[in-house]
């Protein structure tokens, strides 16, 4: 077992005990949310994004009969911050204690953002345990960093000036890159609403996991999803562009499909909700 039952329990009526902390291997405290009954799907959020990131769309998926679970990562919402583990290999580990713990099997995975790197090295590290299909939003793979073998990768330079500001000013990072997050019609408070759970977030794991983002590799970490796979990545994205993310990504999965959304941005989750439950719904009754 990669994990342990946490003493924290529901029970009423006719509800199944459910427990809302899974311990890692480590001793991280991992905070889930578990609702609903039925196929299970689990969604994952990005860098600096805690599991309600993806309420609005659990919301509706629990409503049309799947069990719906999330878990903020270390470092994130209500989980611990060991200080330690920010790194991709530790959290593919912390996937898989969420997913022995509970006993998941058959699942939907939903990742956006980062959570697409951690899926992807869940896949070299555990062979997808417990996956049946996947969808990433907004990917971040296969490889963010220039390099003599990844000639499309984004400049060393570029990347380092953002990250002297994210360690320097928290806050003016979030608030600089909060419009390119959403389109023009989003309401003033659900930007509000996402600035204030970037802000929940532990800096060591912000910081130390902006660094892995980009120095990580995962071009060979996304030729082991064996699993139908659904890419769906706006063409505004600003924070990845499609070019080197999304098309990408799709290309190096053996069973992959890239749908792009037309004038979607990198928060498209929220953006475009109603659109891309739809699609997964449609996604996983095609994949059977």
């Amino acid at each position: 077992m990669h994990g342990s039952f946490a003493s924290n329990s529901i029970q009423t009526g006719a509800l199944a005990s459910r427990i809302d902390t899974v311990e890692t291997s480590d001793g991280a405290r991992l905070a889930v949310r578990d609702w609903g009954s039925g196929e299970p799907m689990l969604f994952l959020s990005g860098w600096t994004l805690p599991s309600d990131f993806w309420g609005p769309q659990m919301v509706d998926f629990v409503a049309r009969g799947h069990r719906c679970l999330s878990f903020d990562r270390r470092g994130h919402g209500r989980s611990s911050d060991p200080g330690c583990g920010y790194d991709h290999d530790t959290l593919a580990d912390d996937i898989a204690a969420v997913i022995d713990t509970l006993g998941l099997r058959g699942l939907t995975v939903v990742a956006h953002s980062m959570a697409t790197m951690e899926i992807a090295r869940y896949f070299a590290r555990h062979d997808g345990v417990g996956i049946e299909r996947v969808v990433l939003v907004g990917a971040t793979t296969p490889f963010l960093l220039r390099t003599e073998d990844n000639p499309e990768g984004i400049d060393g330079g570029v990347l380092a000036a953002g990250s002297d500001l994210l360690m320097t000013d928290f806050p003016a990072w979030i608030a600089a890159n909060t419009d390119p997050f959403f389109v023009a019609e989003t309401s003033d408070a659900m930007k509000a609403w996402g600035q204030r759970m970037m802000l929940g977030t532990s800096l060591l794991a912000a910081v130390q996991l902006a660094q892995a983002n980009v120095s990580t590799d995962f071009r060979t970490d996304l030729t082991r999803i064996y699993v139908p796979t659904l890419v769906v990545h706006g063409d505004q994205d600003v924070s990845a562009p499609l070019a080197i993310t999304g098309a990408r990504t799709a290309a190096l999965i053996p069973d992959a499909r890239l749908l792009v959304y037309e004038g979607a941005p990198h928060g498209l989750p929220l953006t475009h909700a109603g659109r891309l439950a739809r699609d997964i719904t449609a996604f996983m009754a095609e994949c059977g």
